[in-house]
């Protein structure tokens, strides 16, 4: 599908939104030759993804892409009468709240439950990971022997006083880090973290993962917080300024002695008032394909769920590591915890 027609696509989405947000009946037709995808992944090369599963199933995916939230939003408020089959996005916590709100439907798919690791899958199978993303430690190659790094938790170390960069405690992400760090050490240490980690700051956070990076190259702080594929993807950057920030910059996995680092995942489930369920769960079922896995570790440098998927050459170089076994579906469910625990800790 051409941007032009994701944009069609969209703005009749939005006014199917408004009517029915309004209080006017507006009744979807089922599909059977085509699945409609609502979906706040914001990647062009996913529409390989989509491509590829039209040519093996010959059904159309009709996207709808937005942020998160207002996706969320408008399936709640589309209600019965969403033409939605399907719900993508980044974040367990963004799938955790979806299951949560009643909006997902479950997927008891064996192919889904053999190809998808427990950890990175809801319990109950209203949703699954995809593709995988990993928060880890981005450090100066001039300032910083990787030798001194160790874990998280050290990272209230008074060594790294006013080194430490990262986004703010509204991101997502890092309300998941910290929702992670709450399901192994309980809430009262994980404030203790926080405000230490907080007490090492270079600045008040500000800007995304990217911005965090940069800031090390420039010398603004030694340490960044951030997922590997923004650096993979400076490091693929036609920009020589910016091929040449990637060169500057290393990743640390924490925790390898322990549980490992954390791991986050992009993914999604079942509409549960999708008017074509069974061919929702065929597209489910492609996304943990071989060959829909290989397109995820291409694309957009995240790792593949699926064991054997050959991982991208720049992700490779980055070295193996072991993450967090906890089922990323506590972290959901922890994350307004941390979130509370960022604030009172002075994580602005």
């Amino acid at each position: 599908m051409s941007k032009i027609s994701r944009r069609v696509f969209l703005a009749a989405g939005s006014a199917m939104a408004a009517v029915a947000a309004s209080g006017v009946t507006y009744r979807a037709t089922a599909q059977t030759g085509a699945i409609n995808l609502y979906s706040s992944r914001h990647y062009d090369t996913d529409q390989e993804l989509y491509d590829s599963f039209m040519r093996k199933t010959g059904l159309k995916v009709n996207l709808i892409e937005a942020e998160a939230d207002p996706l969320i939003e408008r399936l709640k408020s589309e209600g019965a009468n969403s033409p939605a089959d399907v719900f993508l996005t980044a974040d367990v916590g963004r799938l955790w709240r979806a299951k949560q709100d009643g909006l997902l439907a479950p997927t008891n798919s064996a192919t889904l439950q053999s190809a998808i690791p427990a950890a990175l899958r809801d319990p109950e199978n209203f949703w699954f990971g995809f593709s995988s993303r990993i928060r880890v430690i981005m450090y100066s190659k001039d300032r910083v022997n990787p030798a001194d790094l160790s874990t998280y938790e050290a990272l209230t170390d008074a060594k790294w006083r006013g080194k430490i960069l990262t986004r703010s405690s509204t991101n997502v992400y890092n309300q998941s880090w910290t929702a992670s760090v709450i399901a192994v050490h309980g809430a009262a240490d994980t404030e203790a973290w926080a405000k230490g980690l907080v007490a090492n700051f270079a600045r008040p956070p500000e800007g995304g993962d990217t911005p965090q990076i940069k800031a090390v190259a420039a010398g603004v702080g030694d340490l960044a917080i951030a997922n590997t594929y923004y650096l993979a993807r400076l490091a693929k950057s036609s920009d020589p300024a910016e091929k040449a920030v990637a060169e500057k910059v290393g990743v640390f996995f924490p925790n390898q002695r322990d549980r490992g680092a954390h791991i986050n995942v992009s993914g999604g489930g079942i509409v549960k008032t999708s008017k074509n369920p069974a061919a929702a769960a065929l597209f489910l079922e492609h996304l943990a394909s071989p060959e829909a896995q290989a397109i995820f570790a291409s694309g957009n440098n995240e790792y593949p769920v699926l064991k054997g998927t050959p991982l991208d050459p720049i992700l490779q170089s980055y070295g193996e590591f072991k993450y967090d076994p906890v089922n990323l579906s506590r972290v959901g469910e922890l994350g307004a915890e941390a979130t509370r625990i960022m604030d009172r800790a002075g994580w602005k």
